[in-house]
């Protein structure tokens, strides 16, 4: 049986003397999308957050393997895990080409011809960035910020991407149009921890889905069949829209 990329066992994680998250279990297969639903407030972000280092957490961590649970966020990052957060982090008055250079450089002495076949990977994905590569990333609409802000964390080669609330505050065919590229990077190998109040689009490009409640796990299973409980349909699904 194949060992996952990222193994999560009784993770607990929170904000000084206020847990948030109490003994969350989780495991993502190299080459899948999983991923994580639930309502505001049930520990979405913390999950990430502490994955990434950014906070202190007690449980077990392991990555491709090995343990990761003392190490560092730069470390982390130096093993392959990268996070494109909420707020998605930008530099707004740099150039849209500076803050993608920027998110490679986690390999140190990255030769220049790498970096540049790597760029144009990256506005293969995502034409509208090639248009706007000398346009300050501050004055990029919503979905553009996103597109550069996934395109940056992809720069590094990233072994596993976090992706925190992709679709948060984009249009509709926005929204489709990100989860698309989200599809697009599925196919191409990419290992992703999606975390989504977008349950239906979610489950949609995921492999497997795990529903989050007040810290805890409280359902889990493939994607396909948690979309299709009552439960979820009721809760976080509702009715198609037509």
């Amino acid at each position: 049986m194949t060992t996952p990329l990222l193994e999560v066992d009784g993770l607990h994680a929170g904000y000084g003397r206020a847990e948030v998250l109490s003994g969350v279990s989780l495991s993502a297969k190299s080459g899948s999308v999983v991923a994580v639903v639930g309502p505001n407030g049930a520990g979405k972000s913390t999950l990430l957050n502490a994955l990434m280092g950014v906070l202190p957490s007690r449980g077990e961590l392991r990555f491709d393997g090995e343990t990761i649970q003392r190490l560092s966020l730069e470390q982390r990052v130096q093993r392959g895990i990268a996070l494109v957060p909420e707020t998605r982090a930008l530099f707004a008055t740099m150039p849209v080409v500076d803050n993608l250079v920027l998110g490679g450089y986690r390999q140190r002495r990255t030769p220049r011809a790498e970096q540049a076949a790597r760029l144009d990977e990256i506005y293969q994905l995502f034409p509208r960035l090639h248009e706007r590569q000398a346009q300050a990333a501050g004055t990029l609409s919503g979905g553009e910020r996103q597109m550069l802000a996934i395109g940056r964390a992809l720069m590094g080669r990233p072994r596993l991407l976090m992706l925190d609330e992709p679709s948060l505050g984009l249009a509709p065919l926005v929204v489709k149009e990100i989860f698309r590229i989200i599809e697009r990077l599925r196919e191409s190998g990419a290992t992703i921890l999606l975390i989504e109040q977008n349950a239906r689009a979610a489950m949609a490009v995921a492999d497997h889905a795990y529903v989050l409640e007040t810290g805890a796990i409280a359902l889990s299973g493939p994607a396909s069949e948690l979309a299709a409980d009552p439960r979820v349909i009721e809760t976080y699904l509702g009715k198609a829209k037509a």
